[in-house]
């Protein structure tokens, strides 16, 4: 690096550069507007947006349908976190962190908020015993491969992908430390999917839907545009693992739920039926 940085005594945030992601971000938490949220009709109101933590909670009700549980049907309304729909006080009400996505559980007598990817999916799995093993050996390896994903995913996303895609700048110390740890992660999941069929073992679990978005859309080079770079198809045995989820009905429907980006065929920034789903994919190629 050819510029050299010294940390000032005390730190100060300078959200004055062009940078629209690295602006939005601001070292206090709390609402900054007060909106609502909007509300269908169904049991479960979901507040995302398609990226790889989105997808994740798409994918899993989706999957529930497709198991014939009607009481999982949805309403998914997006939040744009580019326009800071995700400081609306409406939104910090459900999810005080200000990240997608969040939950609204009104199955109840009860309203719950759900919020964290991974506490959705066990919310989900553990209401509609799906997906989740219930006891031994099999629940615990789902929940080691949960958490690792949990653990895992911000080195990728909001290191490496930063780093690698958003950056004002390329810089080889970051994109170098970055990619290391992303190699290594792909490592541990290959070696992992030699052996089993499914990341936890030989039962699709909520640890492969928490995992798929983010290294399976990696390997299949569906993100950061990275694939070359990281030799993304050396990795074999993610890549059998991630065609295979990806041929899933419930994954191919989910994955486009709160997506306002890409092809036009998979963009459908708000779901509140089955059709809605079935309108957009109809346009396939």
């Amino acid at each position: 690096m050819t510029n050299k940085y010294t940390p000032a005594k005390v730190w100060v945030n300078n959200a004055s550069g062009g940078n629209k992601w690295a602006n939005i971000n601001s070292p206090e938490s709390g609402a900054r507007f007060d909106s609502d949220l909007p509300a269908g009709e169904h049991a479960f109101q979901l507040y995302s947006l398609g990226t790889p933590n989105g997808q994740k909670v798409t994918i899993m009700l989706e999957e529930l349908l497709a198991l014939g549980i009607k009481e999982a049907e949805y309403d998914a309304f997006l939040i744009n976190i580019g326009e800071s729909d995700q400081f609306s006080s409406g939104f910090v009400g459900v999810n005080p962190n200000s990240k997608i996505p969040a939950l609204v559980d009104r199955s109840g007598a009860q309203e719950v908020n759900v919020f964290e990817s991974a506490s959705i999916l066990v919310h989900l799995a553990e209401k509609f015993e799906q997906f989740l093993p219930k006891s031994g050996n099999a629940r615990t390896q789902t929940f080691n491969w949960l958490f690792w994903a949990q653990g895992s995913a911000p080195f990728l996303g909001g290191g490496f992908g930063h780093f690698y895609a958003y950056a004002d700048e390329k810089q080889e110390y970051p994109i170098n430390r970055f990619a290391m740890e992303v190699k290594r992660q792909l490592d541990v999941l290959d070696k992992q999917l030699a052996n089993n069929q499914y990341v936890a073992g030989d039962e699709y679990t909520i640890a492969d839907m928490a995992i798929w978005p983010w290294y399976g859309n990696l390997v299949l080079g569906n993100l950061y545009d990275a694939a070359e770079f990281l030799q993304v198809e050396t990795y074999s045995n993610v890549v059998r693992w991630a065609k295979m989820i990806l041929s899933r009905e419930g994954v191919q429907r989910g994955r486009i739920v709160n997506r306002s980006f890409g092809e036009e065929w998979e963009q459908l920034a708000e779901r509140h039926s089955a059709a809605d789903i079935d309108l957009v994919l109809s346009k396939r190629p």
